[in-house]
């Protein structure tokens, strides 16, 4: 029988400086089914292994979190070519393709009919703090396994 679990959690994000990235506390909890790959690998290890109630800052280095930064994943593209219509500036994000897991795509720089474009996940290269409570723990329900 599997005994993967269902973890639900609340988190605050922040990056090296301290500065907050992202927060759910105070909103829906985040639920994920233990080693489906649906967190990043070095929070999930630290949530398993926690009860409900509890409370904990997790260190993620980014080669745990979004990996390092890949400078293949950066390439000039022309302009012509990308689904985006009106002036793109550096900093820009947009997706891919239509599909969800499409990567999301920054604009480095644009030179002419050329866009520099870094497909890296934006939190690449970063090592990440997590303050987590864990809110519910439950055994996975059949579904959920894909049974």
């Amino acid at each position: 029988m599997d005994s993967r679990r269902v973890i639900s959690f609340h988190y605050t994000l922040r990056d090296p400086r301290g500065e907050v990235i992202d927060t759910n506390v105070g909103g829906e909890p985040v639920s994920f089914l233990q080693g489906a790959g649906q967190i990043i690998e070095g929070l999930e290890e630290v949530l398993v292994g926690l009860s409900v109630g509890a409370k904990a800052r997790v260190e993620v280095p980014a080669a745990r979190a979004y990996g390092e930064r890949d400078p293949e994943q950066m390439q000039a593209v022309l302009r012509d070519l990308l689904p985006v219509e009106g002036d793109l500036q550096p900093g820009d994000r947009f997706q891919a393709g239509q599909d969800p897991q499409a990567p999301t795509l920054t604009v480095i720089r644009v030179e002419g009919d050329q866009v520099w474009l870094d497909a890296n996940h934006p939190l690449a290269g970063v090592d990440l703090s997590f303050d987590v409570e864990v809110v519910a723990v439950r055994a996975a329900t059949a579904a959920e396994l894909g049974g």
